[in-house]
């Protein structure tokens, strides 16, 4: 299934310098969909000195005309939805509704940057002095690494592609080799809509060794990374040598808070929504749910029925609602979670273990527990999965220290009837976002970010390209 691919650089696919492959999975069957390239030194040094190239032809490229290519790319990508998400079923298991939906937010994303583009305002002052000018222009920054993972292949790349593309830098993609088919398919359209040779490059291959060489480049200018707080932590120092510009979107542990004015059963399909999502396999997925003690019951009682409800197979099959653990390291580790939650002391209501009639694949049941503490693990460590651990709470300052007792800080959930109490809960949590009645919160046209652990800078919204600029001020004398 690779083969048409490889690295791309310079504008046109090519095999890796070493000829070298490695296997990808499909977690469902645990067969190997087909052998992708895996890039060399010499491949990574090719595309910094293509991307190095591209960058001065596009810059050059007017707001309006980057904007017309990058609309192409949208239009291109909706015609293209039924390839981009069968790649995405394939590689990371999801049900085919979801990475359908995946690509209609990706397609989303390009859009709005094809008009984000023509909207970098710069800013006129006035000057203290007759006869000067104050001038504050926005400029590309340059050479843009971005580091996308497997769990929103294309949702992700596509938000650090575009953007880059919109602010006119040039960009080296690096997809996780869990997922690498779902965006070779994507800058395959790209490729098709305009974009000069160099402007846009990708390269498969081990993460380590590529972020390492790229950011180790005087070339590069930036690195756009979603990973892990540990993965982060790592790639900041090495950019510290170079002082490069960062965008870190990390782990996450979200809050789920349902007040005791929340309507019960909104509040549990919201909860039901947010939770399941790629099953649990996301970010921003709620994994502590902080009940008050008047609702927990009935809470309970509803989303324990409606979790073993769900439908369990290959996301290619019809009406399946969860698809496998995306990797075998991934189950290993919810497997061994459940465990230590287990042993702590928490009660196990639906869930627990692989679910029956599955003789391949990395299947895992949607678990819920209760009699959990606060010093659990599964409460301080970001379970990843479809693991959901409830508590009980009293008293609105008792659920914020609790909820704010995390080093993430991505996002927050709440579910209450009261706009005071909403207002009031959202200033009180430490996340860079949150959603009040409501299971969504990524789209192309919000800011999507975190604070404390969970990393710094924005994507999407009208703040995210700026993270893809540099100011330059002139200060203009009228008089030669």
């Amino acid at each position: 299934m690779y083969s048409k691919f490889g690295q791309f650089i310079d504008g046109k696919w090519q095999q890796s310098e070493g000829k070298e492959t490695y296997d990808v999975i499909n977690p469902a069957t645990e067969e190997v969909i087909g052998k992708a390239p895996k890039a060399s030194s010499k491949d990574v040094d090719k595309a910094l000195k293509s991307a190095e190239k591209g960058f001065l032809i596009w810059k050059k490229f007017s707001p309006w005309n980057r904007a017309v290519v990058i609309r192409k790319i949208a239009d291109l990508m909706r015609k293209r939805s039924n390839e981009l998400a069968k790649w995405m079923t394939l590689e990371t298991g999801k049900p085919l509704a979801e990475s359908l939906a995946e690509v209609a937010g990706s397609a989303d994303i390009f859009e709005w940057n094809a008009e984000e583009t023509k909207r970098i305002y710069g800013q006129t002052v006035q000057s203290r002095f007759e006869d000067t000018r104050v001038i504050i222009n926005y400029e590309p920054v340059g050479v843009v690494a971005a580091l996308s993972p497997w769990n929103f292949p294309l949702i992700l790349a596509a938000r650090k592609i575009s953007t880059a593309l919109a602010a006119g830098c040039s960009v080296i993609c690096k997809p996780d080799v869990i997922t690498p088919g779902t965006v070779m398919e994507l800058v395959d359209i790209i490729n098709q809509c305009g974009t000069p040779p160099g402007a846009v490059n990708l390269l498969s291959g081990d993460p380590a060794s590529i972020a390492s060489q790229l950011i180790s480049s005087d070339i590069v200018k930036k690195i756009s990374l979603t990973g892990s707080t540990r993965v982060g932590k790592i790639i900041l120092k090495q950019a510290a040598e170079k002082i490069q510009r960062v965008t870190m979107e990390l782990s996450g542990h979200a809050p789920f808070i349902v007040h005791a004015d929340a309507d019960v059963e909104k509040a549990v399909d919201i909860a039901m929504a947010a939770k399941y999502r790629n099953n649990g396999q996301v970010c921003i997925s709620p994994s502590r749910f902080y009940i008050h003690e008047s609702k927990k019951e009935k809470f309970t009682k509803f989303f324990v029925d409606k979790t073993i409800k769900l439908k369990i197979g290959n996301g290619m099959s019809k009406d399946v609602q969860l698809g496998p653990i995306t990797t075998k390291k991934r189950l290993e580790e919810i497997e061994k979670l459940v465990e230590a939650t287990k042993k702590e002391g928490a009660k196990i209501l639906c869930g627990g273990k692989r679910p029956s009639g599955f003789n391949k694949g990395y299947f895992y049941e949607p678990t819920v527990f209760d009699n959990v503490k606060d010093d659990f693990k599964i409460m301080t460590e970001e379970p990843f999965g479809p693991l959901t651990p409830l508590l009980a709470f009293k008293n609105f300052d008792e659920v914020i220290k609790k909820a704010n007792n995390q080093v993430a800080g991505l996002a927050g959930y709440v579910c209450t009837s009261s706009i005071e109490l909403a207002n009031k809960t959202s200033e009180a949590l430490e996340t860079g976002m949150v959603a009040i009645n409501t299971p969504f919160i990524s789209n192309a046209e919000t800011p999507f970010g975190g604070i404390k652990q969970s990393g710094y800078g924005r994507e999407g919204g009208s703040i995210g390209i700026k993270d893809y600029l540099n100011v330059k001020y002139t200060h203009l004398g009228l008089v030669g």
